[in-house]
């Protein structure tokens, strides 16, 4: 009886260990009002987190297991346990809040709130709004930190720009026209250039972050929208929603290398734990496209729910 008792925990042991070392991805789906959660391992949802409302952005923060997701219609961000399946905290926010990020050293979280063209701060242990930052471009989408932490770019959907924040300063201290519609953004891994998709233009667009200037374009499809760079910062891929794909370039020579066929409208993205694979919101298929990195082909599609906004793994 004690060796089968000794047996029992060690399996229980064992058991607990393999689930908290699963690799998870979320999708936020804004049309059905649920979170899908993804085993990154098979590629296929395991449970659904019944959220209502319209949950959008959503993140995952370095030493934190929680999902921070935004939603729009109560201007929210709620703090979910993924473990538990349940909102734990609601915090409220600017009008009609879109994209969520994490600082690099997972002590804030910046939301874009696009009514009120304002991007809020909320540090993560005390989970209030400590200060909100108003940008000149109207509707913001993405407010993104630079990786050393101490600025954030952000792009709106009525604008041409996209504005610099001094995250010391807390204010607005510069804009880099880009063109019509400025969408996704992302970083290079040492922060030296930023990533931006424009939508009008179907381009993506390359700036200098030390002199803080465009130098580069490159055509990619039609209504460009969701950028993301790998960790090894040796290519950029943007997704494009007129023409269901999405562009690999080259960031050393600003070259198209490839455009991957994937599910209807593809919007924001994330790279699995070990950067092999690419996950991707495809919207009017209700599903998340899965890209091979090496071959360069969509592998699966995961049906999520009704118009999925986003994805993020962890």
């Amino acid at each position: 009886m004690k060796r089968l008792h000794c047996v029992s925990l060690l399996f229980l042991l064992l058991f607990s260990n393999s689930v908290f070392a699963q690799s998870l991805a979320y999708a936020t789906n804004e049309g059905a009002g649920t979170v899908s959660v993804i085993d990154v391992a098979t590629d296929t949802v395991i449970s659904t987190i019944e959220t209502g409302g319209k949950p959008r952005g959503l993140a995952v923060c370095k030493g934190s297991k929680k999902l921070y997701v935004t939603e729009q219609t109560k201007a929210q961000l709620w703090v979910i346990d993924p473990g538990k399946g349940v909102i734990e905290q609601r915090v409220q926010l600017g009008d009609s809040p879109e994209a969520v990020y994490c600082s690099p050293n997972g002590d804030w979280l910046g939301i874009a709130n696009e009514g009120a063209n304002s991007i809020s701060f909320i540090h993560t242990q005390r989970l209030k709004v400590e200060f909100d930052i108003v940008v000149h471009g109207k509707n913001p989408e993405h407010g993104v930190f630079s990786p050393d932490g101490k600025f954030m770019l952000v792009s709106a959907e009525e604008a041409d720009q996209v504005d610099i924040l001094d995250l010391e300063k807390r204010k607005q201290v510069g804009s880099v026209k880009v063109g019509e519609r400025p969408r996704g953004i992302a970083f290079s891994p040492d922060g030296k250039k930023a990533y931006v998709a424009v939508e009008a233009a179907s381009l993506l667009v390359a700036i200098d972050m030390v002199e803080r200037k465009v130098v580069g374009k490159q055509a990619v499809g039609k209504r460009t929208a969701g950028v993301i760079v790998s960790p090894d910062g040796a290519y950029v891929f943007a997704s494009n929603g007129g023409d269901a794909n999405v562009s690999m370039v080259d960031t050393a020579t600003f070259k198209l290398v490839d455009n991957i066929a994937i599910g209807q409208r593809p919007w924001n993205m994330t790279f699995s734990p070990d950067a092999k694979k690419l996950y991707v919101a495809a919207g009017r298929s209700g599903s998340v496209s899965v890209v091979d990195i090496a071959s360069r082909k969509m592998v699966k599609e995961i049906p999520t729910g009704k118009l999925p906004w986003g994805v993020v793994a962890q």
